[in-house]
């Protein structure tokens, strides 16, 4: 068990400086008073570096600045309540990029099903690293 949470721990640490190292790296959080109840946060991808670029799709008009929504979590006692949503529109609220990309493991559908009704459309599959799962790309038009 040591050795789970100690791999997690690492694993979370990379994510919190490789995300929040980057340019334009936003995040926002919800409370209930004063209790934090989830988050959401990504940040521009480079030129070049989006991550549906591994897939057939092609930004309308050539339109292909991209912003990468990396989390959305909100803690189980507040589940079931749009706060994911919420959170989720807030992020992207003032985005000035052309694109929202997420990727979803492809072992969550129901997961999937609720960002297309958040507007995003699944565009291909890709594994980042070896051993890692496979994702679903999914990508949303921010111009509408």
């Amino acid at each position: 068990m040591y050795a789970l949470a100690a791999e997690y721990t690492t694993i979370a640490a990379w994510f919190v400086d490789h995300w929040t190292g980057m340019d334009g790296f936003s995040c926002v959080v919800a409370y209930d008073e004063d209790e934090p109840v989830g988050f959401a946060y990504g940040a521009p991808l480079a030129p070049g570096r989006e991550w549906w670029r591994s897939t057939a799709y092609e930004p309308d008009n050539g339109c292909s600045s991209t912003y990468a929504v990396s989390e959305v979590m909100v803690r189980p006692r507040w589940r079931k309540q749009g706060i994911a949503d919420r959170l989720h529109e807030a992020l992207l609220k003032e985005r000035t990029e052309d694109l929202a990309v997420m990727l979803v493991d492809v072992t969550h559908p129901k997961v999937q099903v609720l960002y297309e009704t958040w507007g995003y459309a699944r565009v291909g599959e890709q594994q980042p690293f070896a051993d890692s799962p496979v994702y679903a790309v999914m990508v949303k038009d921010l111009r509408d």
